[in-house]
C-alpha cells in the first residue's frame, strides 16, 4: 500500500487500484441501502448535496462542486476526494478513515463531532472554517494546506502533523494537542496559545511563538511610549 509520510507520521492511502477492486461510475452518492461501495463520482455541479446515515467506501470523488452541502452521520472509508469544491460545508457526527482530500476547497466549512483516522489533507483550503470537537484517533496529516483563520474548539489533535501550512490567525480554544507537530510552519500569528500544551516545534520556532504571544496579550513595548 502507498503511504504519505512526514517525519515519523505515515498515512496509508486508499488502495483503489488494487487487484479485485473495480470502480463503477455513478451519477449520485445516494443509495437506497445507505451504502455506496467501489464507485467513481465525477464532475458533478450541484446546488445542494445532502447525505445522512450513509456509508461511502472504496471510491473516488473528483471534480465535485456543491453550493450547499450537509453531511450527517456519514461513514467514509478508503475514499479519495480530489479537486472538489465544498465551500460552506456542514458536517456533523461522522467518522472518516483511510481517506485523502487532495486539492479540495472547504472554505468556511463547519465540522462538528467528526472523527478522523488515517486521513491526509493535501494542498487543500480550509480558511475561515470552524472545527468543533473534531478528533484524531489515528494518524492525520495536513500538508501544504491553508488554515487561515480556521478555529479549533475543544478539538483533540493529539499526534496530528501540520506541515508547510498557512496558519495566519488560526485559533485554538480548549482541547487536547499533545504531540501536535507544528514544525515547518510560521507560528507567529497563531491564536489561543494557552491551549497548545505539549506540542512539538523546532527550537527556531520559539521566537515565532513569542511573537504570537505578544500579539495575543496586546503587549506595548516601552520604546514606543512617550517619555
Amino acid at each position: 500500500m502507498d503511504t504519505r509520510t512526514i517525519r515519523r507520521t505515515s498515512v496509508t492511502l486508499p488502495a483503489l487500484d488494487a487487484p479485485g477492486i473495480c470502480l463503477s461510475d455513478v451519477t449520485s452518492l445516494e443509495s437506497g441501502r445507505g451504502r455506496m461501495a467501489e464507485f467513481h463520482y465525477a464532475d458533478a455541479e450541484l446546488r445542494d448535496l445532502s447525505l445522512a446515515d450513509t456509508h461511502l467506501m472504496d471510491g473516488r470523488i473528483t471534480g465535485l462542486k456543491s453550493r450547499r452541502t450537509w453531511l450527517d452521520q456519514l461513514r467514509v472509508d478508503s475514499v479519495e476526494f480530489s479537486d472538489c469544491d465544498l465551500a460552506d460545508l456542514q458536517w456533523t457526527d461522522s467518522k472518516v478513515a483511510g481517506t485523502v482530500f487532495r486539492d479540495c476547497t472547504l472554505t468556511g466549512a463547519a465540522l462538528r463531532d467528526v472523527t478522523f483516522e488515517n486521513v491526509l489533507f493535501e494542498n487543500c483550503r480550509l480558511d475561515y472554517s470552524t472545527c468543533t470537537r473534531v478528533r484524531a484517533t489515528g494518524p492525520v496529516i495536513f500538508a501544504r494546506c491553508s488554515l487561515r483563520e480556521t478555529a479549533f474548539a475543544d478539538a483533540d489533535l493529539s499526534g496530528v502533523v501540520i506541515d508547510d501550512c498557512d496558519l495566519r490567525l488560526t485559533e485554538f480554544d480548549g482541547g487536547k494537542y499533545r504531540g501536535l507537530d507544528l514544525r515547518g510552519n510560521d507560528l507567529s500569528q497563531l491564536c489561543g496559545l494557552a491551549s497548545l500544551e505539549q506540542i512539538v516545534i523546532d527550537p527556531a520556532q520559539r521566537l515565532q511563538l513569542a511573537e504570537a504571544l505578544a500579539a495575543e496579550l496586546d503587549v506595548t513595548y516601552a520604546k514606543t511610549l512617550h517619555r
